[in-house]
């Protein structure tokens, strides 16, 4: 039998964890997100498999954020691992819970199954969403209302992505995930707090893991669900295995907090807007990403750095709307590291700000630092409470910003008041999913028997993609199984 895994204290001591009720398994899954989740959900229904999920966060019911409370503020703590990014449910457990129901956004599944296929996976995955708990209401189902808005966007330059929502909020975003827990709970053996060190091949196959203690676990399929915390050590992994790998565009920007009666005529029936800008500076692609109505911004730690997120819950009301703005660059050769070229900045605003800045767009286009004395007086008080006032201009590349600004201009017309001197921009949010491998439309890779799922692996990046991913894995893995 193999021995027990190790887990880490809140201090990052190695403590006994796990003791694992077998040495082979006939799958391990690295990452207990939606996509591995939904993975280990496929394999039960679909076979009888030997089924063992690794987690190196700690289990739902212990998922608790010392600073986090029903309304939440900044992390001065710096837990590792990060319980609002790692563990069961992965980082969608606490971010907002937004399940979109559209192939046209939430990552590339598209190019691996196509879309027609991506469509009925979308639907079988709510389906299960709604299985456990999931509200029934669907945000953006009005045609007529969401065509009126379309066309008020265009006149403003920009492109509105259809996209019907189901909002489950931060606060029943968790009862869900732990129903499926609770479900799995006899059927998968699942180790949390247990931390992957690398990924094991013999002759070309999948073979298992080793564990960061130096346990191994052997396995006939490796299904790896790193998601955005474990991105950097996936794509690590895949250059020491000879994976060929893709480059994404990087995601960076700011997260932008508004009143939400300035919002109100997109979200009250879109909940989340969906916008596509092409800066009239640069032509770069701007888009809204992750939008809270009544919501808080938060922090997300990714390892060392600390990042700017938003999140809402379905009975708490801040009275303040926020969402990302992000400007996507895709880097050609022979540049080959977008990650570490999203961290560098993220650490640049941790250092500049002691974590992360909040400017007032007023203070920005005037080429002023926000004080302390400046932001007490805005009409807009931010919900993030441990920010620091400064300068973005000190952090963001100039191109970045120009990009932003442009975009601000190009929404007021749609929804006047958000370009107000009163908005508030926070910096830097970098989405790390920019790392996608080479990998078959079964997203199998190179390596036989190891696939690839989720934000992680750089194949999607929302909920339902996610967990859609990690049904195409455990279907594919059972066909070859039986073949």
């Amino acid at each position: 039998m193999a021995p027990a895994a190790s887990g880490f204290d809140k201090l990052g001591n190695v403590t006994p964890r796990h003791k694992f009720s077998r040495e082979t398994y006939d799958a391990v899954i690295i990452g207990a997100g939606p996509a591995g989740i939904f993975a280990a959900l496929e394999l039960t229904r679909q076979n009888d498999w030997s089924v063992l999920i690794l987690e190196k966060g700690f289990d739902m019911s212990k998922r608790k954020c010392p600073v986090r409370g029903e309304r939440p503020v900044g992390c001065e703590i710096g837990c590792r691992p990060c319980s609002i990014t790692c563990g069961w449910g992965g980082a969608g457990a606490f971010s907002d819970g937004k399940l979109t129901l559209s192939p046209e956004v939430g990552g590339w599944l598209a190019d691996f199954v196509g879309r027609e296929q991506l469509v009925r996976l979308i639907a079988y995955v709510d389906k299960i969403f709604l299985e456990y708990g999931a509200p029934r209401y669907v945000h953006g189902a009005d045609h007529d209302l969401v065509e009126e808005i379309r066309q008020r966007a265009m006149l403003a330059g920009l492109k509105l992505i259809s996209d019907p929502i189901r909002h489950m909020g931060t606060d029943r975003c968790p009862v869900v995930l732990e129903a499926m827990r609770k479900d799995l709970t006899g059927k998968v053996e699942i180790a949390t707090r247990t931390q992957v060190g690398k990924i094991l091949v013999e002759s070309g196959r999948a073979a298992g893991v080793e564990l960061k203690d130096g346990t191994i676990i052997k396995a006939k399929v490796v299904v790896a669900a790193p998601g955005r915390e474990g991105s950097a050590w996936f794509a690590g992994q895949a250059q020491q295995l000879g994976i060929g790998m893709v480059n994404n565009a990087v995601d960076i920007g700011v997260r932008v907090e508004v009143p939400s009666l300035i919002m109100k005529p997109l979200t009250e029936t879109l909940y989340e807007a969906k916008l596509l800008h092409y800066s009239k500076t640069f032509e770069d692609q701007v888009r809204t990403f992750c939008m809270n109505p009544d919501g808080y911004v938060s922090k997300e730690a990714y390892g060392e750095v600390i990042t700017v997120n938003g999140h809402s819950y379905s009975n708490h009301h801040s009275g303040y709307t926020n969402f990302a703005l992000l400007v996507s660059t895709r880097f050609t050769e022979p540049f080959k590291d977008p990650l570490s070229y999203g961290r560098s900045i993220a650490r640049l605003a941790n250092l500049l700000g002691e974590d992360i800045i909040v400017q007032r767009l007023g203070d920005l286009q005037i080429g002023q630092r926000t004080t302390t004395a400046r932001l007490a007086r805005s009409t807009v008080q931010p919900t993030l409470k441990k920010c620091t006032p400064g300068d973005l201009s000190f952090v963001l590349p100039f191109r970045h910003l120009r990009n932003i600004l442009d975009m601000l201009e190009a929404m007021d017309d749609l929804v006047p008041g958000v370009n107000s001197r009163e908005t508030l921009l926070y910096g830097v949010e970098v989405k790390f999913y920019s790392a996608r491998l080479k990998l078959s439309p079964s997203l199998e890779a190179k390596v036989e028997n190891l696939y690839a799922v989720g934000d992680g692996a750089g194949v999607t990046r929302g909920l339902v993609q996610a967990a859609a991913s990690g049904v195409i894995a455990a279907r594919a893995a059972i066909v070859k199984s039986s073949s």
